[in-house]
């Protein structure tokens, strides 16, 4: 396999795992534990996993916009 085509796939891939791992997390946190349901109100549980999803899609974002770019 050529350098070029062997180093796109291995980007692709780190593309998906790092994204999959993301989603994984997230559904870990959010589901299992309970956090990304509120009755009522949220309390300071549900504002520190929603900012902490948010910010660590951000940086996933910021992450993978930078890998692709180099």
């Amino acid at each position: 396999m050529e350098d070029e085509t062997r180093i796109f796939l291995v980007k692709i891939a780190n593309s998906i795992a790092m994204i999959l791992l993301w989603m994984m997390a997230n559904v870990f946190f959010g589901i299992y534990k309970q956090l990304g349901f509120f009755d009522g109100a949220p309390t300071w549980k549900n504002w520190v996993y929603y900012i902490l999803a948010i910010a660590s899609l951000l940086w996933v974002i910021f992450y993978l916009v930078r890998k692709w770019k180099a």
